[in-house]
């Protein structure tokens, strides 16, 4: 059900309150209430949000919107976030909030509360989607809507917004999404950083680096012995404190189109090993070995 939809029920409620019990009106509220939440992909609380990301170590995609009044962020609905192909994306990169600021329909309160997190990102008008990140520091922003499919307006998150493994609900499965949290993650853990760099919107390259992290053998080598960090290249972070530590990493080669670069670091700034992510998911394991194996052998030495 859409936001409109939902918030014209939610105003007919005061009608029929007059012509039914108080025990069928308590239930039929219910019943509403839940129905004008929408796709339950969508959490409404920012706090929650906040703490699902952590969790996970995706982003958030907030969608600021005005449900009862802004035909804008009706269309946006329409066109991009009810369809499937959305919430196709949205299920393996994002955790998804609408923060709602309807004309009726909410308390004073819940009001504040709403417009406080408009104020924290710089919303001043709407629709408005933030990419925000487990930390709560905005990403990237993209105001208003101008009428897009929904690949075109998924387009400007996809850098940012890279695939996760299945797994990473699991903490000991953590995929890092930030260069400063892996290398945190690496002081404490004692074990090298796993870093997976792939060109942001380059389908080939996305389908690439899903299939090494889906293979068994890497997910449960790269998860036993490795920090796992997942970045796009520099160039695609905005104002992002790991973009000069990507393009160290990578090289000033930068990549090539369909291209994945895995790269082992202690440090997120100095390479250790690399190699190419596109050739078949048997030949990175079997690096990845030979770099454990040399550097068990090397400690072993000291």
């Amino acid at each position: 059900m859409s936001l409109t939809h939902g918030t014209r029920r939610i105003q007919s409620r005061g009608r029929i309150a007059g012509f039914i019990g108080p025990l069928a009106l308590a239930l039929l509220l219910a019943v509403l209430t839940t129905a004008s939440r929408g796709n339950d992909a969508w959490l409404t609380s920012y706090d929650a949000a906040l703490a699902a990301a952590e969790e996970s170590g995706r982003p958030v995609l907030a969608v600021f919107t005005g449900s009862d009044w802004c035909q804008h962020c009706r269309t946006l609905e329409r066109n991009v976030l009810d369809t499937e192909e959305f919430l196709d994306w949205a299920s393996e990169r994002v955790v998804l909030l609408m923060i709602d600021l309807p004309q009726e329909g909410i308390t004073l309160d819940e009001r504040k509360a709403r417009s406080r997190i408009c104020i924290k990102y710089g919303v001043r008008s709407f629709p408005n989607t933030v990419l925000i990140a487990p930390g709560g520091a905005a990403i990237t922003t993209q105001p208003g809507y101008r009428g897009q499919n929904t690949g075109t307006w998924l387009a400007s998150f996809d850098g940012h917004a890279p695939i996760r493994m299945a797994s990473v609900s699991s903490r000991q499965h953590k995929v890092h999404s930030s260069l400063v949290s892996a290398v945190e993650t690496a002081r404490n853990t004692r074990k090298p950083i796993l870093v997976m760099v792939s060109r942001p919107g380059d389908a080939s390259a996305s389908t690439r680096l899903l299939s090494l992290m889906k293979d068994p053998e890497f997910e449960s080598l790269a998860h036993e012995h490795f920090v796992v960090a997942q970045l796009p290249p520099a160039g695609a972070l905005d104002r992002s404190p790991d973009e000069d530590a990507v393009a160290e990493l990578i090289g000033a080669e930068g990549l090539s189109p369909e291209a994945v670069e895995i790269v082992v670091t202690d440090d997120g700034h100095t390479p250790l090993f690399k190699e190419s992510g596109t050739q078949e998911n048997r030949g990175v394991v079997s690096g990845l070995r030979r770099f454990l194996a040399a550097r068990q052998g090397a400690s072993a030495r000291r």
